[in-house]
């Protein structure tokens, strides 16, 4: 089975035992909204690139770490296009959470996917219960006060922040739990290992998104444009101009497919790394970077 059909259908066995008839029908259509149709993907289909590259002997606890990787982004964008913070109008290519089922529910739909998550991960590792702990470590941190997205959120509210602080947390953290997990998944006892490989792609994904604000439209990537301006949001393209991120981009990629552990599949897995990074600019930036 390929990685996004995997994805899809860990998902959905991640949402559905939420939607029994004890949840409110308006809480159940707002999580299903924001999680399907999804994006790209990247950080599911990366935690299960490093899982299969390490052996997958239970590709459920793979798919179920994914998947929780997954619910937990999009339950950090329903919260980052609320109007105390973005303001977003669409997401996905669609109207924004709030916009469609109100800010209540929008507030409690990322809440409660938050939830689901963690209960998922614990589900699927009824067969192999010895790594759940792991997991929960690498996922929980990922999303907390202290580097974690919820950390990368504040930063925003601060009167300062440090660019690199600001992206290793609202960024990149997800983006290492998701190698480090897809190690974890699978039995690997240095986890630690995988974690340069997040972080690195999850900074060069954050100086793509950077860059596509500026020189993309809203329709070609689904949310509006040039809100980091407008936000007065830290930005790898205003501190370093269009071509410097760009070449900053470059950089990040190598030092990503650079710092993949010596196992057989090494080779493999950086093929696949670049070939996502490949995917994360408009086609017409490609070639520079």
């Amino acid at each position: 089975m390929d990685f996004a059909t995997r994805i899809e259908n860990a998902l959905l066995a991640a949402i559905e035992p939420g939607e029994s008839a004890g949840c409110p029908p308006g809480l159940a259509a707002a999580i299903r909204y924001a999680v399907f149709p999804g994006g790209a993907r990247v950080r599911p289909r990366l935690c299960l690139a490093v899982a299969s590259a390490c052996g997958d002997p239970h590709p459920r606890i793979a798919d179920a770490a994914a998947a929780s990787i997954e619910l937990l982004h999009c339950a950090s964008l329903m919260h980052d296009d609320l109007p105390c913070f973005d303001d977003a109008t669409t997401r996905r290519g669609k109207p924004a959470v709030h916009r469609t089922f109100g800010e209540r529910l929008a507030v409690l739909g990322g809440d409660a996917m938050i939830v689901l998550a963690f209960e998922s991960l614990a589900d699927a590792c009824g067969e192999a219960p010895e790594r759940l702990p792991l997991l929960l470590k690498i996922i929980g941190r990922s999303v907390g006060t202290s580097g974690g997205i919820v950390a990368g959120q504040a930063w925003e509210c601060e009167p300062r922040a440090s660019l690199t602080q600001y992206q290793q947390a609202k960024t990149g953290s997800l983006f290492a739990a998701a190698t480090m997990a897809g190690a974890a998944a699978v039995g690997e006892a240095d986890s630690e290992a995988w974690r340069a490989l997040g972080e690195k792609i999850g900074e060069a994904y954050q100086v793509a998104d950077d860059i596509l604000d500026v020189t993309a439209s809203a329709s070609e990537i689904g949310k509006p444009v040039g809100r980091d301006a407008a936000l007065g949001r830290p930005s790898v393209v205003a501190l370093l101009g269009l071509d410097g991120a760009i070449a900053s981009l470059k950089r990040l990629v190598a030092e990503a497919t650079d710092s993949i552990p010596a196992i057989p599949a090494a080779d493999a897995l950086r093929a696949v790394i670049f070939a996502q990074a490949q995917g994360l600019l408009p086609r017409d930036l490609r070639q520079a970077a």
